[in-house]
């Protein structure tokens, strides 16, 4: 038998080298495939990743910019109310300036100013009468004519109109 066994020894050897090489290509070839997985893989979960925070940020930005808007509507609403006050304040105080008319030597003149006026305005057979609350009121057919002192002073604050934009500019 050992006479066989040195016989096939060249052929023991060339067969255990071509197992060898072969094994030897098997691994390459396995660690080259786990290679290009493994870098796939990556790839994939830094793509992941970019797409994630991509993602967060754009979020990130519409809440920021939903937030932006809430807070700008509100301070919007804060400024007018606080432009109607102001306006309320400007036209209660009109009101009273006017008011203290009653209380100058000249308010008999005016009352008869404001009769006239009120007479050019809705015509000759207007009936003017005297208003509780100062100045005139006239009345005639289908027509009203208020030149009473508060209806007055409030003509005069809405006619500020954009004057009155002075007040809140900066």
């Amino acid at each position: 038998m050992t006479g066989i066994m040195d016989a096939l020894a060249p052929v023991s050897t060339a067969l255990l080298r071509r197992a060898r090489l072969d094994a030897d290509a098997l691994l390459d070839a396995a660690e080259h495939d786990a290679a290009r997985t493994l870098a796939a893989a990556r790839r994939t979960a830094q793509e992941m990743l970019d797409e994630a925070r991509e993602s967060g940020t754009a979020e990130a930005r519409a809440r920021a910019d939903a937030v932006r808007v809430r807070a700008r509507r509100h301070a919007r609403g804060i400024e007018l109310a606080a432009r109607r006050e102001v306006l309320l304040e400007l036209r209660r105080r009109a009101v009273a300036a006017v008011m203290a008319l009653r209380d100058d030597p000249c308010y008999p003149r005016l009352v008869e100013r404001l009769r006239e006026l009120a007479r050019e305005s809705g015509g000759e057979d207007l009936i003017v009468r005297e208003h509780p609350g100062g100045g005139v009121v006239g009345e005639g057919r289908g027509h009203r004519v208020d030149c009473s002192l508060g209806a007055l002073a409030g003509r005069a604050v809405d006619a500020l109109g954009a004057e009155a934009e002075r007040l809140w500019a900066r």
